[in-house]
């Protein structure tokens, strides 16, 4: 195999950039309306005990959608706060406890979401994540097993218990919360790109299966915003360097030396972005959605690489037996 130099590489990237160039994006961005009326819509959002779950629980429900706000580590003082807010603004919210790490309390918290709302989940928000932040080498597998099982077999187990219903009445949406860093990598990052990665796999795989049943897939990739995210992130970083072992951490003495430490109260961006994001995108018709939704007012170096893939799936499949699947994801 020929070695790769440095001319041939730019040479490729230039080529990239000139297919995302011309490619454009088939479905249309959603746009949010405040004076949207989402009364007679069901939303199960997971993580919603503060950030974006926290918020697009609120605003929903503001906008008439009847809110399942799920939320691990029940009673909690943030569970307290959303059920005295929907009293006393006279809310269609309900609080469920669902760690989504516990295959139990998945499939109880859903069938008592879908008992309250008298038939199946309308949307499901898979938004509950975490991150874990050192070099790669420094993440044993306790930290390994804990990102994995939250930000992949998540929603993934949280997927397999509203599907059954969604399938059953026709048609549904789902919406995965990812991340720039679902498609591209910053080093000492841990293992969070590496989850991403693979929730943006299974939900593009997902989109593709679920076309037949009328289930809308979609992929909302944030930038970086000052959610506590960074609050707990710092949490699990720091006790993976307690637990650490030098024979790995001594290889990277300045960024172990960083681990617990991040402080994202410089972010100025709003987060509210996603929750109006999720928002617009219950608002367009269904099969219109566009598979993955860049959210940032800053820099979006994700979107070449979704437009490239894009192009290379229909070019790929779009003529094969799974050409109705492909297509009816990307080219809408």
């Amino acid at each position: 195999m020929s070695r790769l130099d440095r001319r041939t590489l730019l040479a490729s990237a230039a080529a990239t950039a000139a297919i995302a160039a011309t490619t454009r994006a088939a479905a249309a961005d959603p746009v949010y309306n405040p004076q949207a009326d989402f009364t007679g819509k069901s939303v199960l959002i997971t993580g919603c005990s503060s950030g974006f779950g926290r918020l697009s629980a609120e605003l929903l429900a503001r906008q008439g959608a009847r809110v399942f706000a799920t939320m691990r580590n029940l009673p909690r003082p943030e569970a307290d706060e959303l059920v005295a807010l929907a009293s006393a603004d006279k809310l269609d919210l309900h609080v469920i406890g669902i760690d989504v790490t516990d295959l139990k309390q998945v499939n109880a918290g859903v069938k008592e979401a879908e008992r309250i709302n008298g038939g199946p989940i309308d949307v499901l928000v898979n938004n509950a994540g975490i991150g874990i932040t050192s070099p790669i080498e420094v993440q044993d597998m306790e930290a390994t097993r804990l990102i994995f099982d939250t930000n992949v077999f998540g929603p993934h187990r949280m997927a397999r218990a509203v599907l059954p219903g969604m399938r059953s009445k026709g048609g549904g949406q789902i919406i995965q919360i990812s991340s720039q860093l679902g498609r591209v990598i910053t080093p000492y990052s841990g293992h969070y790109s590496a989850t991403k990665f693979a929730l943006e796999a299974m939900s593009e795989q997902l989109a593709y299966e679920l076309v037949p049943h009328q289930i809308d897939v979609t992929i909302i990739e944030p930038g970086g915003y000052p959610t506590k995210v960074w609050v707990n992130r710092n949490i699990y970083s720091a006790a993976l360097k307690e637990r650490s072992m030098a024979v790995h951490s001594e290889g990277y003495p300045d960024q172990v030396a960083r681990m617990g430490t991040e402080d994202g109260s410089g972010r100025r961006n709003d987060p509210m972005d996603v929750a109006r994001a999720i928002a617009g995108l219950m608002t367009q018709p269904p099969g219109t959605r566009p598979l993955r939704l860049p959210v940032s007012p800053g820099n979006k170096p994700q979107i070449p690489i979704n437009q490239v893939t894009a192009q290379v799936q229909t070019a790929w499949l779009g003529n094969s037996a799974y050409g109705p699947l492909i297509r009816g994801v990307h080219e809408r």
